[in-house]
């Protein structure tokens, strides 16, 4: 069981909840002009593992007739029975009531709303089979993450989270667009759709970085709202040149560095954003 939930843990990439976290807990300060109590970081911290763990696990499961066919995931640890079916079953409830569970010690109304976080987080893995425009179902899946801890916290839903959340809908579509052209012929081969797969490599990426420069506007917006100090602002100009950087990575003709695109420069985005917003919140004050 041991040497099954390592493998498990492994396949869902635990470590990269780092992309949504800190923009989880960067709604929690907005919230609160402050940091929120021991207990609440830890359920929120539980519901956000639970919930992203149980939608990656689900995901493998329902992609793996593709995966199996797929040389670049072939190597996965469901197509190669390194894992029964069964156990990553029981791994998605159990994230799934993790995240409920949580929910339920925050307030009535991040309860409430646990069902409809689980219906997008798991309904995500099905949409690449009639809608090209699944990159924004899965910012959308994320996007959540934000609005969901001003609720826990707060009770309500207010513009700042909502704007918020939008801005990791552009940023997810748009980092997931680049990771999809990876996969441009297997999808057509398969009838996967994905913006690549509709429009080719090269508008996708022009697609992508349109999305990255409506975040960086919204943040800027955001900021200003919310009046969050120099801090903040250095830390979105960062996060311009980081995804500037992102995009010198890939081209239409060489995606050979798809993964640190996808996987290293969109980590270092979401720390260094909470990062600075927490610094200008909690040390210098808002400007």
């Amino acid at each position: 069981m041991f040497r099954q939930l390592r493998v498990v843990l492994e396949m869902v990439k635990i470590e990269h909840t780092v992309f949504a976290l800190p923009f989880t807990f960067m709604s929690a300060l907005l919230a609160l002009r402050g940091w929120p109590s021991p207990a609440q970081v830890g359920w929120i911290l539980l519901a956000m593992v639970g919930a992203r763990s149980a939608a990656m696990a689900f995901n493998r499961l329902v992609d793996l007739p593709f995966d199996a066919q797929n040389p670049r995931t072939q190597g996965r640890a469901l197509p190669r029975r390194l894992v029964t079916k069964g156990f990553v079953a029981a791994f998605v409830v159990a994230g799934s009531a993790a995240l409920v569970f949580a929910a339920s010690q925050l307030n009535r109304q991040a309860l409430l709303l646990s069902p409809l976080a689980l219906a997008v987080v798991l309904g995500y893995s099905f949409t690449k089979r009639f809608t090209w425009l699944s990159h924004v179902v899965l910012g959308v899946a994320l996007g959540a993450a934000p609005v969901g801890a001003w609720v826990a916290l707060r009770g309500d839903v207010a513009a700042a989270p909502l704007v918020l959340g939008l801005a990791v809908v552009l940023w997810v579509a748009g980092f997931d667009i680049i990771y999809s052209c990876q996969d441009v012929e297997f999808d057509r081969k398969v009838a996967l759709h994905s913006i690549p797969e509709r429009f080719g490599t090269a508008v996708a990426l022009r697609v992508s970085a349109f999305f990255h420069l409506l975040m960086l506007l919204i943040l800027g917006i955001l900021f200003w709202k919310e009046h969050l100090g120099t801090i903040s602002y250095l830390g979105l100009v960062a996060v311009g040149l980081l995804i500037a950087y992102e995009h010198r990575l890939v081209r239409p003709g060489d995606l050979s560095r798809a993964d640190t695109a996808f996987f290293t420069v969109n980590g270092w985005i979401s720390v260094l954003l909470f990062m600075t917003t927490m610094i200008d919140l909690l040390w210098s004050g808002p400007g």
